[in-house]
């Protein structure tokens, strides 16, 4: 979403609205296209690039859902409760590193940095995976290995790539970007549905674990090395670069921006908590294993975040982008409530099917919206770092316990979501 400056000639032959805050009356997500003659909306390049995004997003993103298949296999053959600690330790650091490091990549963006981070983040994925299968899961002297290779460094590999890959869409849409944006994300859901599917069936049918995960590596590969080729940059960096000292104080005196940045956190918080927890509630409420891996945490929940994100970008025309997102909180918070009651599979497959769909949806316009409150667009790569960077983390496990108090954790899940909708508005 970071749209560097044009430069001086470029200028010079713009109007004064680009390089100025698009003001907007009646539906603030509609833009005029006068405002911004320069943005292409479309074409081989403006829509390639939105297909390379969305390659990466599926690698990347959609990747971190096969950690629950490499967890099924590190507990099934560690034996040290050290071990098993460490063992979680590497879901949740590969996911802040994800986040986190959008501060490093996005701002780089803004530098006009694009290609080398992108080259270095692929390269660094492909390898990591690679380190990863050398290890033996049933060790317990590999433990590092594995958290290194699949905690770390795969974490740093992924983030390197995520907020550029959905930044580098602003340099060629504007009036749809929320819809190029949604179709981007969307690629994470579709890698949620496909890749544990695949690697379940190699790494435990006669491949094994070592070969199974350099097979996975290989299509990553090749998709990424794709990817590389389909996406281009438009517009040039900005000339005389902006300090990141600078983009910092004009976003602390942003209050609309600050509100977001909050009710992101507290968003998080509650959005891990289902995508965690519903396999398990589902199996602890006397469900067939099959159903609830298959059915709920993929085909179901993912699907509907699937479908959610692509319809998030056609609604936001519509609605506009913050009432999208304002809508979609309010809605998943409702859903999130409702596993209080789950007992059967078609409660599941309700619950699933609904809170995939309206929180695909909502995080699918985080980055357009994040692209509308920011009124310099040489600041958007390093806005949507910071912004990720500070999301929430998944916490409502410490409420659930070892006792397994469902109503305790889920309703500190759902009244974190009701938070964010209530700073977007007051914001």
């Amino acid at each position: 979403m970071s749209t560097p400056f044009p430069s001086h000639e470029t200028a010079k032959q713009a109007p004064e609205s680009v390089s100025q805050p698009v003001k907007i009356a009646g539906n603030p997500s509609l833009v005029d296209p006068s405002d911004a003659p320069g943005f292409p909306e479309g074409g081989f390049t403006a829509w390639g690039t939105v297909l390379g995004a969305f390659l990466i997003q599926f690698c990347g993103f959609g990747y971190t859902s096969v950690y629950g298949v490499f967890q099924g296999k590190y507990f099934g053959g560690l034996s040290y409760r050290r071990v098993d600690n460490r063992a979680i330790w590497i879901g949740s650091v590969n996911a802040f590193l994800i986040l986190s490091v959008g501060l490093v990549s996005g701002r780089m963006v803004d530098l006009g940095a694009f290609y080398p981070v992108m080259k270095i983040g692929c390269l660094l994925q492909c390898f990591f995976l690679f380190m990863l299968s050398l290890a033996k899961p049933d060790g317990y002297y590999q433990a590092s290995l594995i958290f290194l290779s699949q905690g770390i460094g795969f974490g740093i590999a992924i983030g390197l790539t995520n907020v550029p890959s959905i930044t580098v869409v602003s340099h060629h849409f504007q009036r749809r970007r929320a819809f190029a944006m949604g179709i981007v994300v969307a690629g994470a859901s579709l890698g949620a549905i496909l890749h544990p599917i695949m690697l379940n069936n190699l790494i435990n049918g006669r491949l094994g674990f070592a070969n199974g995960v350099r097979a996975s590596a290989g299509l990553i590969g090749g998709l990424l090395f794709i990817a590389n080729l389909l996406m281009r940059t438009r517009l040039p960096p900005q000339p005389k670069a902006v300090s990141y000292t600078r983009v910092l104080q004009n976003s602390s005196r942003d209050g609309a921006y600050i509100c977001v940045c909050i009710g992101m956190a507290a968003y998080e918080v509650g959005f891990f908590f289902e995508a965690f927890y519903l396999q398990l509630d589902s199996t602890l409420h006397g469900l067939s294993q099959g159903f609830s891996f298959y059915s709920v945490r993929l085909t179901i929940l993912n699907s509907g975040s699937f479908i959610g994100r692509l319809a998030a970008g056609v609604v936001s025309a519509y609605v506009g982008i913050p009432n999208t997102v304002v809508g979609s909180s309010l809605i998943s918070s409702a859903v999130l409530f409702a596993m209080i009651g789950l007992h059967s599979e078609a409660s599941v497959a309700v619950i699933a099917v609904g809170y995939g769909f309206c929180a695909g949806g909502l995080v699918a316009m985080m980055g357009p919206l994040i692209s509308y409150l920011t009124p310099e667009i040489s600041h958007i790569g390093a806005r949507m770092g910071i912004t990720f960077a500070i999301a929430g983390a998944p916490i409502c496990g410490a409420f659930l316990t070892s006792h397994y108090i469902w109503w305790k954790a889920v309703v500190f899940a759902g009244a974190s979501e009701p938070c964010q909708a209530a700073l977007l508005v007051f914001g």
